[in-house]
């Protein structure tokens, strides 16, 4: 147990102080602050001492340095029970600190706020984190509290210890001290590579607020949490079960389509990461419709996610089918009260959800595996039609729909699309043959009539087979990366079948 004799106070959130100031009073604790902090205390009226006081030393560089002082910094690190501590001490006329109450400047909010590099370095807080790093360390005599949630702990516990601290408070008060200082000198550094434009720095500082503690990972025998880097997360649930580690792979894996797509259009159907039916009608009813009948039986129990704000009519026809989930750019009133008829499904608001920056993270023991997303906007200049047959522009244009498809179906991944819809989607196997068979099989399945079927491959095909394949089956078109050294035999094999060959300069694998 450790006595509180003596407190130093320097918030940038100065919110909730009362309280705490009205339980160090009762406990005869002695403040220390500074800058805003002390004017606050002393407008509350409560007894306080400025740091230049406590110092000697006036704060200089228009407030950079205040609390950087040997005093205040002895008076934190020094140990207790250490015989020349405690006499460099003396020799100095130190006093002890006990208490250090720090949050920082508010940088992460700065950079939400503006983007003046001037304003941004000026709220990079020094001797804020100098401070709590100090107490931090020498927690077994110190305790710091770097944030206003601590506070009633705080209180609880001076109250239960008659104006002290417990050994185990301390400790873990330190490592949500050394968290917070980590996590804001994380936000710099990623500032920093970003103002230089770098994407892989030698020290790369991956950090995160935890957003929720879900129940379990992809299993009941795993652990699981979602962290984000942002603090507004940008999905908001709004009706429903708690998410689970599943219902988020499924919602990135559905958000990273449908945000893709053209401002206010197209439906995207995901089960298991997979989309299962996309399509890009700009009749809302319709483009829902359709990407539904791709594949009505994987979509049972999977996630639908509405470019779009929901409506009345669509939430009728939504509310027909088994789903985890349903996202929109917002609900109507109406739709709300159609789909809270059933308990369970998750709806959820992605109207603020933006796709920007993103790094996509893959790991192993204490390796990671890094890269940027796979963004790439598609133009003309990108294809080329290698085909004696020239498409025509609807033509083209649901090849490259198909092919953007692709690009978010697990390797090796065929599509199948006409009239801006998905027909078939064949998806995660190992050999590319296997995935034409499962998209055509999946068309026959689910489509009496098909009317210039196209269909696109994240890859180019080894062997004229997959093509051949795909032709049989009454496809028009097919749009699929150069670079195989079989090139030229899938160009005659083509322009044998009278069929249209795209090619594409990227490929667009996605394991």
């Amino acid at each position: 147990m450790r006595r509180i004799k003596r407190a130093l106070i320097s918030v940038s959130d100065k919110s909730n102080l009362k309280p705490l100031l009205q339980v160090l009073q009762k406990n005869k604790i002695e403040l220390i602050s500074s800058g805003g902090t002390f004017k606050i205390i002393k407008k509350l009226k409560f007894k306080c001492v400025e740091v230049s006081e406590f110092t000697g030393f006036n704060e200089i560089l228009d407030g950079r340095v205040k609390t950087l002082h040997p005093k205040i910094h002895a008076g934190i690190l020094n140990k207790r029970k250490n015989k020349s501590h405690l006499q460099d001490l003396k020799n100095n006329k130190f006093e002890n600190i006990d208490l250090v109450v720090v949050n920082f400047y508010q940088f992460e909010k700065t950079l939400e706020q503006t983007k003046n590099h001037d304003k941004i370095i000026e709220n990079i807080d020094i001797g804020g984190p100098s401070l709590i790093r100090a107490a931090a360390k020498n927690y077994n005599d110190v305790t710091v509290i770097t944030s206003t949630n601590q506070y009633s702990e705080l209180i609880n516990e001076l109250r239960k210890n008659s104006g002290g601290t417990s050994l185990n408070f301390r400790k873990r008060m330190s490592q949500s001290a050394f968290a917070e200082t980590a996590y804001y000198d994380a936000l710099i550094s990623d500032y920093f590579n970003k103002i230089s434009n770098i994407s892989f720095p030698q020290k790369k500082i991956i950090y995160g607020s935890l957003v929720e503690k879900l129940r379990y990972g992809e299993n009941p025998h795993q652990e699981s949490a979602i962290y984000s880097k942002n603090r507004d997360f940008g999905i908001n649930k709004i009706h429903g079960k708690q998410l689970s580690y599943n219902n988020y792979n499924d919602i990135f894996a559905a958000l990273n389509i449908s945000k893709t797509l053209p401002r206010n259009t197209g439906t995207v159907i995901v089960k298991h990461a997979n989309p299962c039916g996309v399509s890009i009608l700009k009749d809302k009813i319709e483009s829902y419709k359709n990407a539904l009948r791709c594949d009505p039986i994987s979509a049972f129990g999977g996630i639908v996610a509405c470019n779009f704000r929901i409506n009345k009519k669509i939430a009728s026809e939504l509310n027909k089918i088994f789903l985890e989930v349903i996202i929109g750019n917002g609900f109507e009133k109406d739709a709300l009260k159609i789909l809270k008829s059933k308990r369970n499904i998750r709806l959820i608001d992605a109207t603020k959800f933006n796709l920007n920056e993103i790094l996509k993270f893959n790991s192993l023991n204490n390796s990671i595996l890094l890269q940027s997303e796979d963004k790439k906007i598609f133009s003309k200049s990108n294809f080329k039609i290698v085909s004696k047959r020239k498409p025509n522009k609807s033509l083209f244009n649901n090849l490259v729909f198909a092919f953007h498809v692709c690009r978010y179906v697990k390797s090796n991944a065929i599509v199948l699309a006409s009239n801006k819809s998905t027909m078939g989607i064949g998806s995660g196997q190992p050999s590319r043959l296997d995935s034409c068979q499962i998209a055509i099989n999946k068309m026959n399945k689910f489509f009496n009539e098909k009317n210039e079927v196209v269909a696109a491959s994240d890859a180019f095909f080894p062997f004229v087979d997959g093509i051949e394949k795909l032709v049989q089956s009454g496809i028009s078109a097919v749009i699929q990366p150069a670079g195989s050294i079989r090139d030229k035999e899938i160009i005659k094999y083509a322009n044998a079948t009278d069929t249209v060959l795209v090619f594409s300069k990227s490929r667009h694998f996605r394991h």
